[in-house]
């Protein structure tokens, strides 16, 4: 195809592995950008990358963990030393639930006061997470989700800026950042991705690079996993377009923010949602 939107530029993705990243990653390589993907696994980042050659792209795999700013380094120094370059970072590494946040118990008390509410009673359960929310828990996601975000977004405008690059950053944030559905701490880290991705825009447009953030709706990742069927079932119902999103989708609209058909977009969060919350 000879008109491929990002032919001779190079990419980053994080959280690459499976659902919206790798998504995202694959429809970008078929755009012709250059590929690094990256996740806490080199095995797991097999079928991204083998995805990616079979269709012929170029792609690097690396090992990174978003929450030490070192590793992040390195998955940056990498990328310049393999392809001399860096256009398009996908900030998209992120997690829902970590070990003693107390979802599981938050899970089981939004479904106990629904069959009460069912059954007409007086709910007697309240559906508390921050209570049993420990320290650790807390801090694994907002490590994840916001302070990976940072590290990585630190290294591409530094790469940029030295090579003169009219870059763009794109932040997966959540429609749950702005409807305060889900999780205390995932809400919130998503929330702050937002006030991230607009501080930033600020400071580096006259640099040339864009920043922008999409937040998906409820989508068929395997995030969902950890999420109950009495839940699923009551996003399904709530969205107006009668389902959830496919990670194509996002990675179209991640495409969209890459490419010069952007080039107007700076600071910008695009609800990419079908109809769940409307900006």
């Amino acid at each position: 195809m000879s008109s491929r939107r990002l032919q001779d530029k190079v990419a980053i993705v994080t959280g690459a592995a499976q659902g919206i990243g790798q998504a995202i990653a694959i429809r970008l390589a078929e755009e012709g950008a250059a590929l690094a993907v990256a996740d806490v696994s080199l095995d797991a980042l097999s079928d991204t990358v083998r995805q990616i050659e079979d269709a012929g792209g170029r792609v690097i795999a690396k090992v990174c963990d978003v929450t030490a700013s070192a590793s992040v380094v390195e998955l940056f120094t990498a990328v310049t030393e393999n392809y001399g370059r860096l256009d398009i970072l996908v900030n998209n590494a992120g997690i829902g639930t970590a070990p003693n946040d107390g979802f599981d118990l938050y899970q089981q008390r939004m479904a106990d006061r629904s069959a009460q509410l069912h059954k007409g009673e007086t709910p007697t359960v309240f559906a508390d997470h921050i209570t049993d929310m420990q320290d650790e828990g807390w801090q694994q996601v907002v490590n994840v989700n916001l302070n990976g975000a940072f590290y990585c977004c630190r290294e591409a405008v530094r790469v940029m800026a030295a090579q003169g690059v009219a870059g763009s950053i794109i932040n997966i944030a959540s429609t749950s950042a702005v409807s305060g559905e889900g999780g205390v701490h995932y809400c919130a880290s998503k929330a702050a991705i937002l006030g991230l991705t607009k501080s930033l825009a600020m400071e580096v447009a006259a640099r040339n690079i864009r920043v922008n953030a999409i937040c998906p709706g409820p989508t068929n990742t395997p995030i969902m996993a950890n999420i109950s069927d009495e839940w699923k079932q009551s996003m399904v119902a709530a969205i107006p377009m009668g389902r959830i999103g496919e990670p194509l989708e996002i990675a179209n609209t991640a495409l969209f923010l890459a490419s010069e058909e952007a080039s107007a977009f700076t600071g910008q969060t695009l609800m990419a949602n079908l109809g769940t919350y409307l900006a």
